[in-house]
């Protein structure tokens, strides 16, 4: 193909950077190849790795895709360069590892595609002796969340509750349990109401994927195994709530153990969840709520107990510390990429590290699917006016902080004041009231809202911004600072094309340019636009046909 139609290829078939895909000019590989660390090819190479697997694109101009070509081989061809990355990339698997080569016929440029596998199970590939991994388009250094992640990765024949108890039996199981398990499982699979009490024990618990083939697994001993018979999980699976003064002295403590889908209540129980008053400014009436979101504790709870990482026979911990938060405990890593991810995203990918256990417990309305119990969570703090959940992932532990009080009376009143304030600024408010640090790109947004003052580090939540946004030049600066949607935005191209048949890439950033917030830079821009290009062809809307315009799918 001619560098014309090499480009297109290019483009369609690798339209984003992002997580999967970098594109690099690299014309020379003398110094490109195993240069500078985080840099180089090596390292994009364990950063694509250590992702999900995906594709290096060399020889081409980053942003525009021009075809630039590699000029300088430095005795390298596709075997001898394959063989110094698989020196150089400690761990990675020489399968599915290929590079892909393109000589256009009339120019003469030769572009590689290497085509780069996932790491090999619970082994991260290492460049210059670092892990590296891909945030978005970026290339850093591993963080410990992702280590964590890939280290302790859990294939489904590892699943340690859904191993079979061979020497228990359905006696072993609490009635009062398992009659629990039977109004719950109704509530979350409507289609069986009328058949589920016709079932006897057996059949029930194989249909609400408790037991298998009528087999105890240890899944349906953490749920509803009898008290007495917690030997059969080494005596090891157990909830320790303690009460702590706000200077850590404990004042009391309870252990509880199977069967959990009756304990858990008896946990929520001993929190002492009283009613917290909140006087607004400006009214002479205390808005008037609990302290915690019943909800927001059952969640934490039951989502310790199925990320919980039991090969370390360690108990599950609810530290309850006076009047003032509550700490969520359990031993292993968060598995989803970040808490943002879980919270912000339309549709958060879910992992656990139990799955089998995971399973039962959503057929038991124990869990919220599509990562939306996190975000209920959010919204609860949100809806008191509270600070978000903070999370701790060091020590090999995941620990849940929510408290249960306003800590700055100005963050407060702004969610009081803009109830429709999205959760990404809460979650950068929040950093400011909580004085942890924050990128110069997210406080150029505060300040351009006009949320916060002072220099970084000493950044406080501004006090004028207690109103909502009132006249028309605060509300059109607003629109601009905060930009539309992606759903408005895709509805603008998806009518253009509708309109006029297609759409290019530059025709899309004129419709969109004064859509977008004015915060973001002209480049990060562009690649907003490419990436709802993206978003619209992954849904299956439209596909790029020829000479680089976008239609709508057939």
């Amino acid at each position: 193909m001619n560098e014309n139609e090499l480009k297109n290829y290019l483009i369609q078939n690798y339209p984003v950077e992002d997580e999967t895909c970098e594109w690099k000019e690299f014309y020379s590989l003398k110094h490109s190849t195993s240069g500078d660390e985080g840099k180089d090819i090596v390292s994009y190479i364990s950063a694509i790795s250590n992702m999900n697997g995906g594709q290096l694109v060399v020889g081409v101009e980053d942003q525009t895709m021009n075809i630039s070509g590699i000029k300088d081989f430095n005795k390298f061809n596709k075997i001898r360069i394959k063989l110094k990355i698989l020196l150089d990339c400690t761990n990675l698997s020489s399968e599915k590892f290929e590079i892909e080569e393109f000589i256009t016929d009339d120019t003469h440029k030769i572009v590689w595609i290497f085509h780069i596998p996932k790491h090999t199970y619970r082994l991260p590939v290492y460049a210059h002796r670092k892990a590296w991994q891909r945030i978005g388009d970026s290339l850093v250094e591993m963080t410990r969340v992702r280590l964590n992640t890939i280290l302790s990765e859990v294939r489904p024949s590892e699943d340690w509750s859904a191993e079979i108890i061979n020497e228990a039996s359905l006696e072993d199981l609490d009635p009062q349990a398992i009659e629990k398990a039977r109004i719950e499982f109704k509530k979350r699979n409507s289609k069986y109401r009328d058949e589920v009490d016709k079932w006897d024990d057996k059949k029930f618990l194989n249909k609400a994927k408790i037991t298998k083939k009528g087999k105890i697994t240890r899944t349906a001993m953490i749920l509803l195994g009898k008290d007495e018979e917690e030997h059969f999980l080494g005596s090891c699976v157990k909830i320790r709530w303690n009460l702590k003064t706000i200077d850590n002295q404990d004042k009391d403590f309870e252990i509880f153990s199977i069967p959990f889908l009756l304990t858990v209540d008896d946990v929520c129980k001993k929190i002492r969840n009283l009613k917290y008053r909140y006087l607004r400014k400006g009214s002479m009436f205390p808005d008037e709520f609990l302290k915690y979101e019943p909800f927001s504790i059952r969640e934490s709870i039951h989502n310790a107990l199925a990320h919980q990482d039991y090969s370390y026979g360690a108990r599950i911990n609810v530290v309850e510390i006076e009047d003032d938060h509550l700490i969520f405990s359990n031993y292993g890593s968060f598995l989803p990429k970040s808490v943002e991810d879980v919270v912000l995203k339309d549709s958060p990918e879910e992992l656990y590290r139990n799955p089998f256990l995971v399973e039962a417990m959503k057929n038991l309305d124990m869990i919220e699917t599509q990562g939306g119990g996190l975000r209920k969570i959010f919204n609860f703090q949100k809806q008191r006016f509270f600070p978000m959940p903070d999370f701790d992932f060091s020590d090999n532990k995941v620990k849940v902080i929510i408290t249960g009080k306003v800590i700055d009376d100005e963050f407060a009143d702004i969610l009081i004041q803009n109830p429709n304030i999205s959760m990404s600024d809460i979650l950068l408010l929040d950093k400011v009231q909580k004085k942890k640090y924050m990128s110069d790109d997210e406080f150029k947004y505060l300040k351009k809202m006009k949320y916060v003052e002072g220099r970084k580090p000493n950044i406080y939540i501004s006090k004028d911004v207690l109103e909502p946004v009132k006249d028309e030049t605060m509300k059109a600066d607003y629109i601009r600072n905060k930009g539309f949607d992606d759903t408005y935005c895709k509805d603008l191209i998806l009518n253009y094309i509708k309109e006029w048949g297609s759409i290019t890439r530059n025709q899309a950033e004129k419709l969109l340019w004064d859509k977008l917030s004015d915060v973001l830079s002209d480049e990060s821009k562009k690649n907003k636009v490419q990436n709802l290009f993206q978003k619209l062809k992954s849904e299956n809307r439209i596909s790029l046909g020829k000479r680089k315009k976008w239609e709508l799918k057939k």
